[in-house]
């Protein structure tokens, strides 16, 4: 009994963390799937909206939040390819917060920064979260 009590706990332990798809990261209202869509994905009352103020991805207190100014665990973003470009995350000190202004994923100088307008955040890109006809990046959750 003390044996199988002990494999239990260690696949529990050993067992991946799936990522959880939030949508997408959007200034586009139209889409379902988007952050923007007051009816879908962006709504303020679904559970795992990042504009939900009282859910787990869009409280001011969860540290998987996006709004958390010290979460340590935000969304996840990701492009088209399958490329990383940071968390969604209000935290300015996290070095792969969107928010860092001299982080990788923060600069306004930075490629793969959402905030370059040149770059990832380009209004031109169509999975730029900045392109109002796009479709944005996805947002994932853990």
């Amino acid at each position: 009994m003390r044996k199988l009590l002990f494999v239990m706990l260690a696949l529990a332990l050993a067992s991946p963390v799936l990522a959880q798809s939030l949508g997408n990261l959007s200034n586009n209202p139209y889409p379902p799937n988007s952050s923007a869509n007051k009816f879908g994905a962006g709504s303020p009352y679904a559970p795992n909206s990042v504009n939900n103020t009282y859910g787990r991805f869009g409280s001011p207190y969860s540290p998987d939040s996006a709004t958390n100014p010290y979460a340590t665990n935000g969304p996840k973003l990701y492009d088209d390819r399958g490329n990383y470009h940071g968390k969604l995350s209000a935290n300015p000190y996290d070095p792969d917060s969107t928010s860092n202004p001299y982080g990788r994923y923060g600069s306004p100088y930075s490629p793969d920064s959402i905030n370059n307008k040149f770059g990832a955040g380009s209004p031109f890109r169509p999975d730029s979260p900045n392109n109002s006809y796009g479709h944005g990046m996805q947002m994932q959750g853990q």
